[in-house]
């Protein structure tokens, strides 16, 4: 097997071999190399100690000496290389109390997390692969090197590596590895909300969020998530639906756009369903107060897991408004839109799509029509500049307070007013209309009120 190295990456081999080293790319890049993709990544690992590494470069940054990693600089970019090591015993589940290096490359690769990550190639060398990890990626398995409870006590992170990987590779778990994962799954508690965030994240992203149902059946969402597993097991009897709420939310992660916000919102949209379920006289399920309700919860469990402020008030948003269903007139959706944000509309069109798609096949054609009227409709305003925000109006505050208007709470309501003016009426939005509007003694009347778009109430 011959790999491709980027001129830069080769350069630094070079170097150290030329002082009579060793030197591999290892790890990920490997593994992608394989596989054809393009590698993020290129970490390169050496018998020479973080010193003899050091002397060899012009450029370097002790980037994790600690650990035997130095960053060379290369033209300007970075390449970590890392000494060969031996892992000492994982205290805190998450870093080894003592590094110790060495000068076999054997025992550096038997300290990674996964087969498919412990191969390590060099032109002189070849591939060294000492544990199937090849035939792994042939067969499509993600297995731990060596004894997966050992992997697994060392870092207890590995267990949503596991799913990741299988995620974003579309592999299965081997049988042990599983096994092992059911087995320590509850020592995810020990690992930081912001680690478990990451994993979380790029499973939610790969190519088969599905995968999600594993972190469920080996009990790693008892630890991060406890919320799905409450929602596998809650059913919903409603001809609208074909599965429990889990289920449907596994569903609709899987039917949407992999953009992070939407899919968090698929996996936060129904989240309060247990907690709003009641049974009519004629066994029919309902969640009445589900989205607001799930807007709390989905605000609390995103600050939980150490989602940043941005990111948490757009998934609430989606969550909160997941059940809207505007009228199908242009008036109505520009209500909508000021009502969820008009930066967020499309991603509810997303949510909206993927909601029904994860549900029963009952009146679904006539949903995703609805849908589809949303999305043209309001296409239209937005292609016709209509006003959706006080900043898209054609008077400013300023405008008003040299008018004669006093600055104050009094003048903010009066641009609310002339919005919701506009919002029913675009061609009122000149600015002659709306001066004369806010001058005028009582510019409250004939303004109308707010599209009340009906809610989902299943």
């Amino acid at each position: 097997m011959e790999i491709s190295i980027p001129s830069k990456v080769q350069t630094v081999l070079s170097a150290l071999r030329a002082r009579g080293y060793e030197a591999y790319i290892v790890g990920g890049c490997v593994r992608d190399s394989i596989l054809g993709r393009e590698p993020e990544d290129w970490d390169i690992t050496t018998s020479a100690s973080p010193g003899e590494i050091k002397k060899c470069f012009s450029k370097t940054v002790d980037t994790g000496i600690q650990h035997g990693t130095v960053t060379v600089l290369v033209g300007g970019e970075g390449f970590e290389v890392t000494t060969y090591r031996i892992d000492g015993d994982y205290r805190d589940g998450r870093h080894p109390s003592s590094v110790t290096f060495t000068s076999s490359l054997a025992e550096d690769l038997r300290r990674r997390d996964f087969t498919i990550n412990a191969m390590a190639y060099s032109p002189e060398s070849g591939l060294v692969d000492l544990f199937g990890g090849q035939e792994d990626l042939k067969n499509g398995v993600i297995r731990a090197v060596g004894d997966p409870e050992e992997r697994f006590g060392e870092d207890a992170l590995r267990m949503m590596r596991a799913v990741r990987f299988a995620a974003q590779l579309g592999y299965s778990i081997d049988e042990g590895t599983r096994e092992a994962i059911r087995k320590l799954s509850s020592s995810l508690s020990r690992i930081s909300a912001e680690r478990i965030r990451v994993e979380l994240v790029k499973t939610l992203l790969s190519d088969h969020p599905g995968m999600l149902r594993d972190m469920v059946r080996l009990g790693m969402t008892a630890v991060f998530l406890p919320e799905l597993d409450r929602c596998m097991e809650t059913p919903q009897h409603n001809p609208h639906h074909a599965y429990s709420v889990g289920e449907h939310i596994i569903r609709s992660v899987e039917s949407s756009e992999a953009d992070s916000t939407v899919r968090l919102a698929m996996l936060l949209h129904d989240i309060a369903k247990p907690l709003c379920r009641t049974t009519d006289e004629a066994g029919i399920d309902h969640f009445k107060g589900h989205a607001e309700m799930g807007a709390q919860l989905a605000g609390q469990i995103l600050r939980r897991l150490r989602f940043d402020n941005d990111t948490r008030d757009r998934v609430v948003r989606l969550v909160r408004w997941h059940d809207l269903r505007p009228e199908e007139t242009q008036r109505a959706v520009r209500h909508a839109a000021v009502r969820i944000s008009p930066e967020l509309f499309g991603r509810w069109i997303l949510v909206k799509r993927a909601d029904t798609l994860a549900q029963s096949l009952y009146l679904r054609d006539a949903k995703l029509s609805q849908i589809d009227t949303w999305e043209r409709l309001y296409q239209e305003i937005s292609s016709a500049g209509q006003a959706l925000s006080l900043k898209d109006l054609s008077v400013t505050g300023r405008d008003l307070i040299e008018a004669g208007k006093k600055p104050g709470k009094e003048l903010g309501d009066l641009l609310a007013l002339l919005l919701e003016d506009v919002l029913d009426h675009p061609e009122h939005n000149t600015r002659e209309y709306l001066l004369a509007r806010a001058l005028s003694p009582a510019p409250e009347q004939n303004i109308l009120c707010e599209v009340q778009a009906p809610q989902d109430k299943r």
